[in-house]
């Protein structure tokens, strides 16, 4: 059977041309009912009122709640975001850790992106998204480690992903696991102690 016969999978259809505004009120309306209500209670009534989208429409390009969870996660991941470039390792890796202490610092802040995560947790599908979202994204961070062994300040070799994960990843475990606050000293702190890492070759692939 060739693909142009094959019947899309709901939530994974991508609306282009005019139909992109209708993709982005449902993300949009997405988005506020995971901070409002969190994912056992959005609906695809919700969405569709919300949105302003008929509940028919959203059916038959989303197909469930899982559906839609899994596209705005799509959305996210095709904007235009790149990581600082301000001319040092440790400058650059201050400022993403600061960008997720401003994304989860604040319950207000937190509330969607933390209601993804806690999607992914009931979830196969927005389980899946949320990995291609963080992958694609950490992806993107890589540039900042390529640049310091560029500039000279990290060593040739440097695991560039590992370092941009381990910037973000004692942010997230308070955030998300212990339930400790985060703050600017703290993601500066963080940030100091990878580029010092990354300077003693720390992220140097290990030898066997």
């Amino acid at each position: 059977m060739s693909t142009e016969s094959a019947a899309p999978t709901p939530g994974t259809v991508r609306p282009g041309g005019r139909t992109a505004r209708t993709r982005s009120a449902v993300r949009d309306a997405v988005l506020t009912g995971l901070a409002e209500h969190g994912y056992p209670g959005l609906t695809v009534e919700y969405v569709a009122e919300r949105s302003g989208i008929h509940k028919t429409t959203v059916y038959r390009r989303w197909g469930s709640v899982e559906g839609l969870v899994a596209d705005a996660l799509d959305l996210a991941g095709e904007d235009a975001w790149t990581p600082p470039d301000t001319g040092t390792l440790e400058s650059d890796l201050r400022a993403l850790a600061r960008e997720v202490t401003e994304t989860f610092g604040s319950a207000s802040a937190a509330a969607a992106p933390t209601a993804f995560i806690a999607a992914a947790f009931q979830s196969e599908r927005a389980a899946q998204a949320l990995r291609d979202f963080y992958t694609e994204r950490f992806a993107r961070c890589e540039s900042v480690v390529r640049r310091a062994v560029d500039r000279g300040e990290a060593p040739s070799g440097t695991d560039a992903a590992a370092v941009v994960r381990a910037v973000s990843a004692p942010l997230f475990f308070r955030a998300l696991i212990t339930r400790e606050p985060i703050d600017t000293p703290l993601a500066d702190q963080t940030a100091a102690a990878v580029a010092a890492a990354v300077r003693a070759g720390a992220y140097l692939p290990t030898r066997r």
